[in-house]
């Protein structure tokens, strides 16, 4: 990865009494895709609308690009934008709506032209260039957008919910252009979604939010990996020394033990619903420390697979729709 392209420390915003981000703290680098995450009201969006200067943060501080707050029409000129609920004119053609945008940042008429043809090229959209806007469908609207939020050459891409509402077929289009702007344009991407498997397939991190604040954050195998080693598994021992066993394991705080019926020599061991609201990092670690340190032969210890919507369900103890 490249350098720093987003830095936030402790960024809050208040709304009256309601606190919509909280003590935001994280950064982003160049070539790398975010993904941003949380239930509904965790403060995606907000977070969005900070690092845009569209809203002023209550306290706290970032930058982008090496550009902080008190300079917003430099941080706006280095950023592009696919806001949830982007709007089209309709009796426009794509290419002019791209020409125009391009014109808008103080592109000449023909380098407006030129970025225009490019973009279109790069989103899959040059054959209905000259295609009015109100013919085309929800997932080339969205590449569409996606194509103005470029017209800057930004070195931030800050998407929210670019595949909602999406097919399958629309869905992989969006992604692989969002991996070849981190990849080939070498931008940071920022992307707010809800849809969880499309995280793991393209982005590089995240970051969960709850309640305005950050819950964990990291690659999508480093995340997976601390829930994982939370939550449950299953331990072999000598059957003979199955007691002794439970017995070292009662000592662990948070653990519930049960012996599986068809099988007298396993364990199944899995963290209680007080333990998973501590987010404790022990979990599975510490089982197997205290069998090991009871000088008890562990012959086999498998801790379930996890993925990034297990993952997320644990850490916000939240349903996802």
């Amino acid at each position: 990865m490249g350098p720093i392209t987003i830095e936030a420390h402790r960024l809050t915003k208040r709304f009256g009494t309601r606190m919509a981000a909280e003590d935001l703290s994280f950064t982003a680098r160049q070539g790398e895709v975010m993904g941003l995450l949380g239930p509904n009201g965790a403060g995606k969006t907000t977070t969005i609308r900070l690092l845009t200067t569209v809203l002023k943060p209550t306290s706290g501080q970032f930058a982008v690009a090496g550009i902080g707050p008190n300079r917003p029409n430099e941080i706006r000129r280095r950023v592009g934008v696919l806001p949830e609920s982007a709007g089209y004119p309709q009796h426009q053609t794509g290419r002019d709506f791209l020409r125009y945008h391009a014109r808008l940042f103080g592109l000449p008429r023909s380098d407006a032209e030129r970025v225009a043809e490019r973009l279109l090229v790069d989103v899959g959209l040059s054959d209905r260039a000259t295609s009015q806007i109100s013919t085309y469908s929800r997932g080339m609207r969205q590449r569409l957008g996606i194509a103005r939020a470029l017209v800057n050459d930004p070195l931030v891409v800050l998407l929210d919910e670019p595949t909602l509402g999406l097919d399958p077929a629309g869905q992989r289009q969006v992604l692989g252009i969002l991996r070849d702007i981190a990849q080939r344009r070498g931008a940071t991407v920022v992307l707010s979604t809800h849809t969880l498997p499309e995280v793991e397939q393209v982005c590089t991190s995240v970051l969960i939010l709850d309640k305005g604040r950050v819950v964990i954050s990291g690659s999508v195998a480093e995340v997976t990996r601390v829930v994982a080693s939370q939550m449950s598994g299953s331990l072999r021992v000598p059957i003979e020394l199955i007691g002794k066993a439970r017995r070292a394991l009662a000592g662990v705080p948070g653990l519930s033990v049960e012996v599986l019926d068809e099988r007298a020599d396993l364990l199944r061991i899995s963290l209680t619903a007080a333990a998973h609201q501590d987010h404790s990092n022990s979990g599975m670690n510490a089982a197997l420390g205290a069998v090991l340190g009871a000088d008890i032969p562990v012959l086999s210890f498998e801790v379930d697979g996890v993925r990034l919507a297990d993952a997320f369900l644990a850490i916000t103890r939240k349903d996802v729709t």
